[in-house]
């Protein structure tokens, strides 16, 4: 029997750190052709180094409007087509001004929105145009966010940044309606509090370690690692999940159903 990805090309926007390399590592176990596009330059020549031949690393900006063509370039250039998108590029943008939208400034609502939102805008689009020109259906997944739809004031009062995930969710499932004819299909995970570089603030804190071990009450209470969104991504991605779109699948430790 082959693995769930089997000869899948899968581009990871955002594969270099933190849930992107940890899905890269998975996806390449399932059998997936990777491209895998980081934007600091040792995540990606670690990451380089890591995968040696069995990968393309490329290192971009995904904000920019030509990154992720590139990447798509890439992955049709060795490999022949397009299969899947996976991403997860994004970021807090409180080091910008995000907050309380009181507090928000305007550089804090414009630098988080383009990270969080525009560089989904651009990704997908290009996944989708090429879909379209091949003409064989694909595969998208993006990463939004647990605080899109279940807020917690206390600890994570970031306005834009809610705000830019819970476009991605209105995003992804308005291309899941529209392109599901063409077989296109566009899901979304929604993790919470994970262990990533992004997140070293709050996983940091002694007062939100103890709000996560009842936040996230599962597993003993605890943060999330990067793994534990791979086999939902894997399977999102695959074949299994053929008649599956528009779905938004919280990895979250049960926060959204935790007090």
């Amino acid at each position: 029997m082959h693995p769930p990805l089997f000869e899948k090309v899968v581009v990871i926007i955002g594969g270099t750190s933190g849930i992107g390399r940890s899905a890269a590592r998975a996806f390449h176990k399932a059998g997936a052709n990777l491209v895998i596009v980081g934007l600091d330059a040792t995540s990606c020549d670690e990451t380089a180094a890591e995968f040696s031949r069995k990968a393309i690393v490329q290192c971009g900006d995904a904000a920019h409007p030509d990154t992720a063509p590139g990447a798509i370039a890439a992955s049709v250039e060795r490999h022949g087509r397009l299969d899947a998108l996976y991403h997860v590029a994004g970021g807090s943008g409180r080091r910008y001004g995000d907050g309380p939208i009181h507090e928000v400034t305007d550089e804090g609502w414009a630098r988080t929105l383009d990270l969080n939102l525009g560089s989904v805008f651009f990704s997908n689009r290009a996944a989708i145009r090429q879909f379209l020109a091949q003409g064989t259906g694909g595969a998208i997944l993006n990463l939004a966010s647990v605080l899109a739809y279940s807020p917690s004031p206390p600890h994570f009062a970031t306005h834009a940044y809610a705000t830019a995930k819970s476009a991605v969710i209105g995003l992804s499932r308005s291309m899941a309606a529209h392109y599901a004819s063409a077989n296109i299909r566009v899901n979304v995970l929604a993790p919470g509090l994970v262990d990533t570089p992004m997140a070293q603030r709050a996983a940091n804190d002694p007062s939100i370690q103890r709000f996560i071990r009842t936040k996230q009450p599962l597993d003993g209470g605890r943060i999330g690692a990067p793994s534990d969104l791979d086999d939902a991504a894997i399977f999102l991605l695959s074949d299994a999940a053929r008649f599956c779109t528009g779905q938004v699948l919280a990895i979250d430790g049960g926060w959204s159903v935790s007090a």
